[in-house]
């Protein structure tokens, strides 16, 4: 069990609509999900038994959450290095294109093919 920070309680506050001019003097106390293990070798009852499993499934939860996130973002971050290489093949592809249509060797080139006679 430790003992919440100031900025902790605040953001907790915020999150849950706790109300704000509540009379809370001392900051709250939070089990770590090995405090509850302990707690549950010394609560029997049947009420706390099954408080005690919930909560060790909300720490589940929150783990299996946590997981998703990071594979998520490493997912983000990997796209995010694909598109910028991507981003810089097309502007070098644009450029030598550019580079091409105004040369004047394209310009000034001879035209191949048949010409049409005239009458």
């Amino acid at each position: 069990m430790f003992q919440l920070t100031r900025d902790e309680f605040e953001s907790l506050k915020f999150r849950f609509g706790t109300s704000r001019w509540g009379g809370t003097r001392k900051l709250p106390r939070a089990f770590t999900e090995q405090g509850v293990a302990m707690l549950s070798s010394v609560l029997r009852s049947p009420r706390a038994v099954r408080v005690n499993i919930e909560i060790m499934r909300a720490f589940v939860r929150m783990r299996r959450v946590l997981v998703a996130h990071a594979e998520l973002a490493q997912k983000v971050g990997q796209l995010e290095e694909k598109v910028a290489g991507h981003d810089q093949a097309i502007r070098s592809l644009v450029a030598a294109i550019r580079q091409i249509i105004e040369s004047p060797a394209a310009r000034d080139r001879r035209r191949i093919g048949f010409l049409p006679r005239r009458a």
